[in-house]
């Protein structure tokens, strides 16, 4: 009995590891209520309707104007802004973001290799952070050229605060500014648009704040992670796979942000009035992604302007800087609903402990260690209730063989058996049950921290976030799950229970070949923990 429930407890762990990386599939989003913006009526008595936002007493607006200047002589011009954690180029076309790469992490371990580009674009396409105005009186195109009296940016001192202004006029119509606020410290940055009004009628503004991204169908990712358009709607994570865009997605209102991740890292606008915005994910026939951001309308008296404000982020899947911003974008990071609670203290002594040893692989051993130690009375119970049910290992197989067409009277015998010499077949397996979702936590924490990324342990392990290129690590954990195995007690005159238990270190070796090598040094030292203390208790009753 004892046997077959630790085999469901071990079965159960492979079910579940094997489910999420192999066969979860994500969700498919629910299809949402139309986000588009619908004309209003009149204004009437000082009351909007709830999309929109009264600057002044206002009277119904005129037809739609399509401005779009021939820009085509006129060159874009590029902005550089440095600071100590990106290198960031905005253009004068659309004043949007062209390229931003982040100076604290490379595309690989190669010290020669590039920083982590967030903005992929390609030739013709809008640039990311691009805006119009397709349902207003007065539409602009979202590719226009921008002026600005910067040429480039730099800060130094984490301190350091610049701003980036970009304005373009079409006398007698509308004047539109575009101005980032630029934080050296930090990896969010703030984007205000002021639309002011130099015509003679009232207008109604809204804003359309385009993040297009091109995605190379091409590109193969690993299966622990999603790679395309995400965004946090009425206090839930959405994400979109890009083969599956067949047909725009619609999410809305109460969009707190969007835009775009990969297992590390994410990119995402933040608007200043989610209960008011909304949300359209699309894919053209070229492979470019757009994710639109449409908020509500601004009634604009002549002489006087309309404000859109955004908050934007650009950096990694840090658990600490993603809670800062305090919009949820913490919630990308895929530590699990309900495991999540004991992942992330985990992963905050993790933290802890680098600060000392300054190598997370080392920290990964200790943490080993010290959730072994805080367990280690539980484990003596298990190994002491599983020697003693090895004792009386072949009394129970005289029993089975005696009343073997008689499965209730073996029933009755074998547990008659446990109270005579008063031993708790669960004892064995309920340590097991309570380390369980400390196991599966620790497993959330280490495989989706990016602390693990470009971190070396020592010797050929110089990433723990990647898999061990040898498959050395993978290959000792098998040997120790099948020492561990002869350890314990076997599972007699049950002959398919015996074959499956001898299985399992095979089935863990080759589910564990491509894990990141970070996990399986985690689970190879507790494995080896573990044959330390079941011997001690061996030798100690033996």
């Amino acid at each position: 009995m004892d046997k077959r429930t630790l085999l469901a407890i071990v079965l159960s762990l492979v079910l579940v590891i094997v489910y999420q990386n192999f066969f979860l599939k994500k969700p498919v989003p629910e299809q949402q209520p139309s986000a588009t913006i619908e004309e209003t009526q009149d204004v009437v008595a000082g009351k909007a309707a709830p999309d929109e936002t009264i600057v002044t007493k206002a009277a119904p607006a005129p037809e739609t104007v399509l401005i779009k200047k021939p820009d085509a002589e006129v060159a874009a011009q590029d902005i550089t802004v440095d600071t100590p954690l990106y290198t960031a180029v905005f253009s004068t076309r659309g004043a949007a973001l062209k390229s931003l790469k982040l100076k604290k992490y490379r595309e690989t371990l190669d010290k020669e290799a590039g920083y982590i580009e967030l903005v992929n674009v390609m030739e013709g396409m809008n640039y990311p952070l691009s805006l119009s105005f397709p349902k207003s009186s007065i539409n602009v195109s979202p590719d226009i050229i921008y002026t600005t009296d910067t040429t480039s940016i730099t800060l130094t001192e984490t301190t350091d605060i610049a701003t980036l202004k970009f304005s373009r006029e079409y006398p007698g119509e509308i004047r539109i500014d575009k101005v980032y606020t630029i934080y050296a410290g930090k990896y969010n940055f703030d984007l205000e648009v002021d639309v002011v009004n130099l015509s003679k009628e009232i207008i109604k503004q809204s804003a359309l704040l385009a993040w297009t991204r091109y995605v190379d169908p091409d590109v193969k990712i690993d299966r622990y992670s999603h790679e395309g358009p995400v965004s946090y709607v009425k206090e839930k994570l959405e994400t979109d796979k890009v083969t599956k865009l067949d047909e725009p997605e619609l999410y809305g209102p109460d969009v707190s942000w969007a835009g775009y991740e990969s297992k590390y890292f994410i990119a995402v606008a933040i608007p200043q009035q989610p209960s008011l915005t909304n949300l359209a994910v699309s894919r053209d026939s070229e492979n470019l992604v757009r994710v639109d951001l449409e908020g509500p309308k601004n009634i604009i008296l002549p002489g006087q302007a309309g404000t859109f404000k955004y908050g934007l982020y650009a950096g990694p899947k840090d658990y600490d800087i993603t809670k800062e911003v305090g919009v949820g974008i913490e919630n990308s990071i895929n530590f699990g609903s309900w495991i999540k609670w004991l992942a992330l203290p985990l992963l905050v002594v993790l933290k802890f402990i680098y600060t000392y040893v300054h190598n997370y692989g080392f920290a990964i051993l200790i943490l080993t260690f010290l959730v072994k130690i805080i367990f280690w009375p539980l484990g003596n119970i298990s190994y002491r209730s599983m020697k003693e049910m090895q004792k009386l290992q072949p009394k129970i197989n005289e029993i089975r063989e005696r009343y073997k067409d008689d499965k209730q009277k073996i029933n009755q015998e074998v547990m008659s058996l446990y109270k005579t010499y008063k031993v708790n077949p669960m004892s064995g397996c309920l340590p097991m049950l309570i380390q369980l979702p400390v196991f599966l936590g620790l497993y959330k924490a280490l495989l989706y921290s990016i602390e693990l990324r470009h971190s070396p342990l020592m010797f050929w392990i110089q990433d723990l976030s990647a898999k061990d290129p040898y498959y050395i690590t993978p290959i000792i954990m098998g040997a120790t799950m099948f020492l561990q195995q002869k350890m314990s007690p076997q599972p007699g005159g049950d002959a398919m229970q015996a074959k499956l238990m001898m299985w399992m270190p095979v089935i863990f070796t080759f589910l564990f070949l491509n894990f990141p090598s970070g996990l399986v040094v985690y689970w190879l030292f507790n494995n080896v923990l573990s044959i330390g203390q079941q011997y001690y208790v061996n030798k100690r009753k033996s």
